[in-house]
């Protein structure tokens, strides 16, 4: 299928066998993602965010529709998916640098020791980690172990950087310090980005489209095209248009949550 996009959910729908019956989550999703763009997706709770994830890395099979990435059908785990989640599960028996360098162990195992200390160590310089990398994941804050799963996320160039609820955990102020880091990561280290976050500010600072996702079975309700500058600042998001934006989003969550009739 000839794309433009490097991410096509083509009428997706999808349901979980449960002991009652078909759980429908998914119910005919239209989401695409050109190339080097930042997609926030954000919904009600429940509505089959995180199983939009594992659809794109190929963990999982929709039961109609399609998943395209790059122009090829999804079948399959994808290595040329990253992920990090809200929770940076971090092996407490390796440093910080080996848990980023762990990618490249599986998916560049001819990559020489020296190349892939080189890699992580350009990361850990972009994110603030210089001279933490021989530090074990209990001995950071959170915020800097979950900037340790960024670079582990991309430290083998994934085309793909799929984000759970990220930042979920953190503090407001942690929160927006990584929300800078990750706007700084993109302009060095470009890649594609589906983000999964209930933060309307997250997904307006981060995303180039904000897609909001209908109440369980979800289909696609709206689409946002945030049109900030690339390197926008905290302060946009005290503008006119930001607070435009964040206003329209706000009325399509209730709708989506069935709080609202629909009237916007």
């Amino acid at each position: 299928m000839p794309t433009e996009n490097l991410i096509d959910i083509k009428g997706v729908r999808h349901a979980y066998r449960t002991k009652a019956g078909p759980l429908p989550v998914l119910d005919g999703l239209d989401i695409s993602v050109p190339q080097g763009e930042f997609c926030a997706v954000v919904g009600p709770s429940g509505c089959g965010k995180s199983t939009l994830t594992r659809l794109v890395a190929g963990l999982m099979m929709p039961d109609e529709g399609e998943v395209w990435l790059h122009g090829e059908r999804v079948k399959s785990p994808r290595n040329t998916v990253g992920m990090a989640f809200q929770n940076p599960v971090m092996l407490e028996w390796r440093t910080i640098l080996e848990n980023v360098i762990l990618p490249l162990e599986i998916v560049a195992p001819r990559m020489s020791r020296a190349q892939r200390v080189d890699r992580a160590m350009a990361l850990l310089e972009l994110v603030g980690l210089k001279g933490f990398e021989a530090k074990r994941p209990s001995q950071l804050s959170g915020g800097m172990r979950q900037r340790a799963s960024l670079c582990r996320a991309i430290v083998h160039k994934p085309d793909v950087l799929i984000m759970d609820e990220p930042f979920g955990a953190l503090d407001n102020f942690t929160r927006e310090d990584l929300w800078q880091t990750m706007r700084d990561l993109r302009a060095k280290e470009p890649f594609t980005c589906v983000l999964i976050t209930h933060d309307l500010r997250e997904s307006v600072f981060l995303g180039d489209q904000v897609v909001v996702l209908s109440g369980r079975p979800a289909r696609t309700q709206h689409i946002l095209n945030v049109d900030l500058p690339a390197d926008r600042t905290l302060e946009s998001l005290y503008t006119q248009q930001a607070q435009d934006m964040l206003h329209l989003l706000r009325d399509q969550i209730r709708i989506a949550q069935g709080r609202d009739g629909g009237a916007h």
